[in-house]
């Protein structure tokens, strides 16, 4: 699924000839950081409620990512310097990567995997 994600990503690109739907990729490289950096490799702290500096800051930087995500291609179209139909691949593309995610929770949450 992943794989399939940056796959679109560069489909946007090569589609219009025009590579600045590229630079949300970048926030993709950005959206697991906190998690590796405060959250120790897992994404349970994402759901608990406990509350403290790091946890805070990696839930405010994991959600600001997130959401840079899909601002980077609707400020592109916005600026016209991307076509509309790059700005809905990448939206697809942003989907299946936030599914790929959600996945990977679930599956961290098994104690059987």
């Amino acid at each position: 699924m992943f794989s399939s994600s940056i796959l679109l990503q560069i489909l946007a690109c090569a589609l219009y000839n025009n590579w600045w739907p590229l630079l949300s990729a970048l926030m993709y490289v950005l959206v697991p950081m906190p998690c590796l950096f405060f959250g120790g490799g897992s994404t349970q702290f994402l759901i608990s409620r406990d509350g403290g500096g790091w946890i805070g800051a990696a839930k405010f930087l994991t959600g600001a990512s997130t959401v840079g995500s899909l601002a980077i291609p609707i400020i592109l179209r916005h600026a016209q310097m991307i076509d509309t139909g790059a700005m809905f691949i990448e939206f697809v593309s942003f989907f299946i990567f936030v599914c790929t995610v959600l996945c990977l929770h679930r599956v961290s949450l098994e104690d059987d995997w």
